[in-house]
């Protein structure tokens, strides 16, 4: 599998979409030994509580998501971490809802099957958009701090976790 060794920085659907029309983009990749490991857990939290446990699809959030649409209740989003790696690897922000979620579910579950955990942080942290033409936390830490990622307080790291999926909307 393409991603499987750490000497391969991939690039999202986001970053190409910089590329094609010239929009440009920050992105500075750096190894998961080079993130404030307070950065890591501040964005399980944030993100995805169940990751280390489940296998790329928490059942239990989706279940609850399709149950409250089912009763006509305002859904939230239930996107893992791992699904979140996917859809910006492999698949654009558009078409929402259903439809990339057909896709995503099966190539999340496959993705955590061939990926350690720690990978598939490591590339949720570098290629996340985190502002406009942002992407990757050391571009993030820099810009929005002043201080490499391994520098990050515990402060900083949390504004930084609260802020995914959607910095700019945030």
């Amino acid at each position: 599998f393409l991603y499987l060794p750490f000497f391969v920085h991939p690039v999202s659907t986001l970053m190409l979409k910089d590329l094609a029309t010239f929009s440009g983009y920050d992105r500075r990749w750096v190894s998961i030994d080079d993130v404030a490991p307070v950065l890591a857990h501040s964005v399980i939290m944030s993100e995805d509580g169940q990751f280390c446990f489940h296998r790329g699809v928490d059942l239990g959030e989706l279940r609850g998501v399709v149950d409250d649409a089912l009763a006509g209740e305002a859904t939230r989003g239930a996107s893992t971490i791992t699904m979140q790696t996917v859809k910006n690897l492999f698949l654009w922000s558009r078409p929402l809802g259903s439809v990339r979620k057909v896709v995503e579910l099966p190539l999340a579950v496959y993705f955590d099957a061939v990926m350690s955990k720690r990978r598939i942080m490591e590339i949720y942290l570098n290629i996340a958009e985190w502002g406009p033409g942002i992407y990757g936390i050391e571009a993030a830490a820099r810009h929005h701090f002043g201080v490499s990622a391994k520098q990050l307080s515990r402060r900083q790291a949390a504004l930084l976790a609260v802020s995914l999926p959607n910095p700019i909307a945030r």
